[in-house]
């Protein structure tokens, strides 16, 4: 899934004698200022698709979490830079990253950032199918009360946990879990992934047999995307009411809806989307 932000960074030095001008603490915040602002493009990035645009942030934004010698930040930084990497095929490296932030958590003694690192393992565990749900499941429920001051990382809890539940088809409980995740994504409005959110909820209605509720989950999901132009969550989201359409064996509409998303996808120039598109169309998927 792929998407591509710029990022810019400003910074202000406010000099002079007047009585405005902040006190002068003698902390210099410029790398991990830099890197912040970084971590959140990159993030908004990942979150659109745009992995390799992330990558790249990642890599130069580490360099400076390692140069401020900043341990919150190296750690909060790897477990992004961890998610990119499974998102790109490259398994090995993402449990490097992810393993460099649980060992970095543990020297730290941050209870709360340990507890994050161990569940963004774990979801990779999941999604790699390297443990079975029910293991998945039973880490999250360890470590999700330690987690506390970060909505997002809450979100992202919430998030895992449904997705383990989902897989163990206890549909009722992963779309109640996701829920509590979009109630925080849609206040802290981290929209793509409240759009995220709408999808997941998708695949758990369908998995249920709940189509028409699917769909309307969708339909949240693209208006939200919509409103944030986000292109690959677009493409994405057309692509899953393609797949349900035609769960419903209501083909035309769904191949309406498999050339919406192929349509986008190849504006975005993501030629493997595109021929994974083209295949459902051809009816080989």
């Amino acid at each position: 899934m792929n998407k591509f932000t710029a990022v810019f960074i400003l910074i202000i030095l406010a000099l002079g004698s007047c009585s405005t001008a902040p006190v002068n603490t003698g902390d210099i915040n410029v790398l991990r200022k830099s890197a912040e602002i970084g971590l959140e493009s990159a993030n908004k990035s990942a979150g659109q698709g745009n992995f390799a645009n992330a990558r790249n942030l990642l890599v130069e934004y580490k360099k400076q979490a390692i140069l401020a010698d900043d341990s919150s930040l190296l750690i909060r930084i790897c477990l992004s830079y961890g998610n990119v990497l499974l998102s790109l095929g490259k398994t090995d490296e993402a449990y490097a990253e992810w393993d460099q932030a649980v060992a970095e958590a543990q020297k730290s003694g941050d209870k709360e950032l340990l507890s994050v690192t161990r569940i963004f393992r774990a979801r990779g565990n999941l999604l790699s199918g390297k443990a079975s749900a029910q293991s998945v499941l039973d880490e999250v429920n360890r470590e999700i009360g330690n987690v506390k001051t970060n909505k997002l990382y809450i979100a992202y809890s919430w998030q895992t946990k449904g997705m383990a539940q989902r897989d163990l088809n206890s549909y009722t409980e992963a779309e109640a879990s996701i829920k509590k995740s979009l109630e925080i994504n849609e206040k802290e409005k981290a929209l793509e992934n409240a759009s995220y959110d709408w999808y997941t909820i998708a695949s758990i209605r369908s998995m249920a047999g709940n189509t028409a509720g699917a769909l309307q989950a969708l339909d949240s999901a693209i208006k939200i995307d919509r409103r944030i132009e986000n292109s690959f969550g677009l493409a994405a989201n057309w692509r899953a009411v393609g797949d349900i359409y035609r769960k419903m064996g209501k083909n035309d509409d769904a191949l309406d809806a498999y050339k919406r998303s192929r349509a986008i996808f190849d504006a975005l120039g993501n030629k493997d989307e595109v021929t994974a598109i083209d295949a459902r169309i051809n009816g080989n998927n």
